[in-house]
């Protein structure tokens, strides 16, 4: 299959190595040309456009920053949409705005192409490994299609129509964000209190307080770089939408509100460029 990868950045450049990993020829573009350097030593090519990447393509898979990027990605004069052929099928991993992802598969199936959303989860690790999970919309017979090359990054959950992977991806960034500001809350409450860290921090990976945050996360506190492969500005835009999505929903969603304040605290005292977990710091 001719397939293709627009974003290669934390997420999207080890998911598309385990595409070739499986494989596949790829063609690949990115805004910086030194991001494709492992894929290209692997046998890819490199796609200048957006369209150059989507011309005569069967799967292109697109991952990047948010709503605004992907827009352009797809819209822009040198965008998928200007050259993407009829049978393609566009593959979005964005974190994106749930009715943007509706809008923009419309717009793919006017052309014949068809149009999957398909955000990720699992941290960077799950990118390097092929086991981050992907959060499916669309149409189910065109994913079960596909599903054989979405397995190469991880385990693929269908969840519905367009814009149902999107809004399972917030659900899940909603969920982890909560479960982060309360982590710090909870350790730093009992090592205050005079409980040592370590000890604590063993007991409560188990029983009724056992979450992934407490395994995954807390070691990047304890190391002291509170994790930069994912940064507070891509929370203050993760947690934006959901936000939006709670309001279009019209559901009240205090702790998410106030799971929102405190990361936006920690980016305004730490700055957005620091990793996710200075909310912990906080």
């Amino acid at each position: 299959m001719q397939i293709r990868f627009i974003g290669l950045g934390t997420m999207g450049g080890p998911a598309a190595l385990q595409l070739i990993a499986g494989g596949h020829q790829l063609a690949v573009c990115d805004l910086k040309r030194e991001n494709a350097k492992a894929h290209l030593a692997r046998g890819a090519t490199w796609a200048d456009t957006p369209a150059e990447a989507a011309r005569n393509a069967d799967i292109v898979f697109t991952m990047v920053f948010g709503p605004r990027q992907i827009a352009d990605v797809m819209r822009g004069a040198n965008g998928v949409l200007s050259s993407i052929a009829g049978g393609a099928v566009w593959i979005d991993m964005t974190t994106n705005r749930p009715g943007l992802a509706r809008e923009l598969a419309a717009e793919v199936r006017a052309i014949s192409a068809d149009a999957i959303d398909a955000p990720v989860t699992g941290a960077v690790d799950g990118a390097r490994t092929g086991k981050m999970p992907l959060f499916a919309g669309g149409d189910e017979a065109t994913i079960d299609r596909v599903r054989p090359v979405m397995e190469l990054m991880g385990p693929v959950y269908y969840v519905g129509d367009n814009g149902s992977g999107c809004l399972t991806k917030l659900a899940s960034n909603q969920l982890w964000a909560i479960h982060a500001a309360a982590m710090g809350e909870a350790l730093v409450m009992v090592t205050k209190s005079g409980v040592d860290l370590r000890r604590a921090w063993a007991a409560l990976k188990t029983g009724a307080s056992e979450s992934w945050c407490l395994h995954h996360d807390a070691p990047s506190v304890f190391a002291g770089h509170y994790d930069p492969s994912f940064t507070l500005d891509l929370c203050h835009k993760d947690l934006d939408l959901i936000v939006e999505a709670c309001d279009g929903a019209q559901t009240p969603a205090p702790l998410t509100r106030a799971a929102h304040a405190q990361f936006e605290q920690a980016r305004q005292t730490y700055g957005g460029d620091k990793g996710e977990l200075h909310v912990v710091k906080l």
